[in-house]
């Protein structure tokens, strides 16, 4: 394995639920009839050479464009989504021969299950809506703990409501789930995954349908179950604002995704004062609260903003297309996020720059790209 899949590994040991190794997921892109029947199927490398560690009481904040693979690796990472190469485990136990049951199977596939969950961006289409909330609910207690007696259950679910502000609970969990708000609607969504006492939670865009004035008492919630059950929870946001908020809250880590790849990883309070990666730059540039100073300059740091076609990424670097500091060593050669990022709180960034004994200070800049005359001294 290279050491651009390491590069995104957390501290490793005995505290890692969920080790993704060298994680590749490509899928068949959607053509016309005639073009299925002319040409070969297209594939779609929504993920490419992914390797990540998720710890206990571990907090990742991933960011993109939409279409950079941020949701299909999420999915990977709580077993929903079969990867088409590399591994998966959870506890040292690979994940999907625990659901085909080959090999040697430690951990049931059942209770990977239950300890990998996640909470929809759209809530309200998550929940049945012929099914009161409390019916909701019950359900996985049913299949899951088929021993616990209705009192138990009703109890367990009664307080979770109560955990996170549905009072009284009675009255919400005999509601359906039109009579809810959006807010409401995504606790209910929050109690459910929490149900399961889960290690890790996949929160998928969980407030970017909300409002304003909700989002920040909703991460708040989030970040406060966090604590009190223990769980590790992965955040996939489009904005940074959303994920430094989040990350910096829990001392978590924030990972910025570029066409499958992790690009650049490390706390935030790091990653988006400094950031290393030029993709980084742009979508801090993107982000008015982040910081006003940003706003300064007219044009966004990018030279185009035309994102590659996925089925067949640029070679090299696959920012260097767009990169206004690419230069020709950028087109044959893929930087590596680098070695340290093993590190606990270390922070990397998958670009030559980073390196300045690089052959890219020597190369030719490419067209439209003003060459610095000498590597960048680093802010830290």
């Amino acid at each position: 394995m290279s050491d651009r899949t390491d590069a995104s590994r957390a501290t490793g040991g005995d505290d890692v639920v969920v080790s993704l190794d060298d994680v590749s997921v490509h899928f068949e892109k959607e053509q016309g009839f005639v073009d299925s029947i002319r040409n070969e199927p297209k594939r779609v490398r929504a993920v490419d050479g992914v390797s990540l560690d998720i710890e206990e009481n571990d907090v990742l904040a991933l960011v993109g464009e939409s279409g950079c693979g941020k949701t299909t690796l999420g999915k990977t990472i709580i077993g929903v989504q079969r990867p088409t190469d590399g591994t998966v485990t959870y506890r040292g136990q690979d994940v999907w021969d625990a659901k085909d049951g080959t090999g040697e199977v430690t951990v049931p596939h059942g209770d990977i299950r239950r300890a990998l969950q996640i909470i929809h961006q759209d809530p309200g289409a998550a929940l049945n809506p012929n099914r009161k909330v409390l019916t909701s609910l019950e359900a996985p207690l049913k299949r899951w703990n088929s021993d616990m007696s209705t009192e138990d259950r009703r109890a367990r679910i009664f307080a979770l409501l109560d955990r996170v502000g549905m009072d009284p609970p009675q009255d919400y969990a005999h509601r359906y789930p039109h009579q809810l708000s959006g807010g409401e609607q995504q606790r209910v969504a929050l109690v459910r995954a929490l149900l399961m006492n889960p290690d890790v939670i996949l929160a998928d865009e969980a407030v970017s349908a909300l409002d304003v004035s909700l989002r920040v008492e909703t991460m708040d919630l989030l970040l406060e179950l966090q604590r009190q059950f223990d769980t590790s929870f992965v955040f996939i946001s489009h904005t940074l604002s959303n994920a430094r908020y989040l990350a910096e809250k829990a001392g978590g880590r924030v990972g910025i995704m570029y066409l499958g790849e992790i690009v650049e990883i490390g706390p935030p309070q790091e990653v988006l004062r400094d950031p290393k990666h030029p993709y980084s730059k742009v979508l801090r540039w993107a982000t008015a609260d982040l910081d006003p100073s940003e706003r300064q300059m007219t044009d966004p740091p990018v030279r185009s903003i035309d994102i590659p076609d996925p089925v067949d990424p640029p070679s090299g670097c696959r920012f260097h297309t767009r990169c206004p500091e690419a230069r020709e060593v950028c087109r044959s050669e893929a930087p590596e996020l680098g070695e340290d990022a093993a590190q606990p709180g270390a922070r990397c960034a998958a670009c030559h720059r980073t390196d300045p004994n690089h052959e890219y200070w020597r190369s030719e800049p490419l067209d439209g790209v003003e060459a610095d005359s000498a590597p960048q001294e680093s802010d830290d």
